[in-house]
């Protein structure tokens, strides 16, 4: 069972807030980087609600996967004791937890030197990188407009140690983040810095502080998301102009790196009058609002449904709309 003391441990895990943003209408968007074992990747995947974009065992050299995952020497951050059911007991003690630790390390060992031999027979690194997933981390960029059923679900002492740990760490890198207002018009961009000109209006800014075009921003913050699986330099315009090229020009269009990418709705409610739906920032300002009607789906563009509250939602957003769509 975990306790207090388990959420002091020194561990790889990591969760940096680097992008958080409020409508006008009270909505927080919140773009996490994390780093955690990709042993419970499916578990953090089952959260729909979260886009999500992952370092690849696809997109990096064997010899670098292999240098990292020797240099981390992860594992488990729980060595649980075995039951019935899909909870551990309690954690391992004494020689047997030793026993354990060194038996997994062993097993990092040997997929290592197995990966090398493919790697040496000329196997393509998106076979070899497999055998040492176990033993990897992986580095994620992730948003969302609703945490609540990832916190709930996952920071519980039912959930997998190693995920419990990761939301633990997001929560509180949360709730120490203070996220800026976003007026309409305005964009959420990960990876891009922002201010305040003296009119009040939001400037954007590149990696080295040099004022760039809400377009150009837009290109950085999406090739930065896309460029998470490999990326270990600055992103500069030139470099985010060629894979936002590609993402958007491949004959099959790689459209996820966009999701992180979003801007307030202009109208955040649906609300049923006279036997119809109108649109409105706030049930005050429904007698100022343009009458749109649900039925003839006239709804801003990027407005891809409206949950059962009335509140406008673009793909897995709510109240925002994602530059995917």
């Amino acid at each position: 069972m975990l306790n207090k003391e388990f959420f002091t441990r020194d561990t790889n895990i990591k969760a940096t807030v680097i992008c958080d943003s409020i409508s006008e209408q009270g909505v927080r968007l919140t773009t996490f980087e994390i780093e955690y074992p990709r042993i419970v990747m499916s578990e953090f995947n089952t959260m729909r609600a979260i886009s999500k974009n992952s370092s690849s065992s696809r997109a990096i050299p064997v010899s670098k996967m292999l240098e990292h995952t020797k240099n981390i020497n992860l594992k488990p951050i729980y060595f649980g004791s075995k039951k019935s059911g899909m909870q551990a007991g309690d954690e391992l003690v004494g020689e047997d937890l030793q026993y354990a630790k060194s038996t997994w390390e062993s097993a990092l060992h040997s997929m290592v030197h197995s990966a090398k031999i493919l790697d040496e027979c000329g196997v393509a690194k998106e076979v070899c990188n497999r055998l040492v997933e176990p033993f990897q981390l992986v580095k994620v960029v992730c948003t969302a407009t609703d945490w609540d059923n990832f916190f709930n679900l996952r920071l519980h002492p039912d959930s997998d140690p190693n995920i419990c740990m990761l939301a633990y760490k997001m929560y509180q890198a949360m709730e120490e983040s203070k996220p800026y207002e976003l007026k309409e018009g305005e964009y959420h961009l990960p990876y891009v810095n922002v201010g305040w000109n003296g009119k009040g209006e939001m400037c954007y800014f590149d990696e080295d502080f040099n004022s760039v075009e809400l377009e150009q921003a837009i290109r950085l913050s999406a090739a930065s998301c896309a460029s998470v699986s490999y990326r270990t330099e600055g992103m500069t315009l030139e470099k985010a102009d060629k894979i936002f090229d590609m993402l958007i020009k491949a004959e099959v269009i790689h459209s996820s790196p966009f999701e992180h990418l979003a801007t307030p709705v202009k109208k955040h409610l649906c609300i049923f009058k006279d036997n119809d739906y109108v649109f409105a920032d706030s049930e005050v300002d429904l007698d100022l609002s343009v009458n749109l009607t649900y039925n003839n789906r006239t709804w801003e563009d990027g407005v891809t449904h409206m949950n059962k509250q009335g509140q406008l939602c673009s793909g897995n957003l709510r109240g925002f709309i994602q530059y995917r769509h």
